[in-house]
């Protein structure tokens, strides 16, 4: 089966009705966690950016304890994982502000790893591609959060 385009979608959905519409999100909510976890965010923690932001940053904080510390490969496996998760929570927000907030944090928190990501080269590039990801989305937003952000930044690069 061939899924048809966001748009035609969109056009069907217009003519449900609201009890058809709730079925089909509850249904849609069972197939995939993804599915569910961004309904979560819609209904219950749109409204309140900076909470979710926080709640994200105490699962990146877990995840960040249990890094299996005795080799560097298994150090890259979590930090991607990491990173994936933060990425996802970032898409369900939709808001620039928020993407770049994990992002720092996330880069804060590799930065201040034990054992050092200055000694392997693959960690070290996945934090400098952090850094200008967040360098390239904050030249985009407005004047006075980038001043914020850039200060954040030039704390993280002393």
């Amino acid at each position: 089966m061939k899924a048809v385009s966001v748009a035609t979608i969109k056009k069907e959905l217009q003519h449900l009705p609201s009890e058809e519409l709730t079925e089909l999100c509850l249904r849609l909510s069972k197939f995939k966690k993804e599915n569910k976890e961004l309904l979560t965010y819609l209904l219950f923690e749109s409204h309140d950016e900076t909470g979710y932001i926080e709640t994200v940053k105490q699962e990146v904080d877990e995840q960040f304890e249990l890094i299996n510390i005795n080799s560097y490969f298994y150090i890259k496996k979590s930090v991607r994982k990491i990173l994936r998760s933060i990425k996802k929570f970032a898409r369900y927000s939709l808001k620039k502000e928020t993407e770049v907030e994990l992002l720092l944090y996330f880069c804060q928190k590799l930065i201040h790893f034990k054992p050092s990501i200055k000694h392997n080269v693959t960690l070290t590039n996945i934090y400098e591609r952090q850094i200008l990801l967040i360098k390239k989305i904050v030249s985009t937003l407005h004047e006075d959060l980038q001043y914020d952000y850039k200060q954040m930044l030039d704390e993280l690069n002393d």
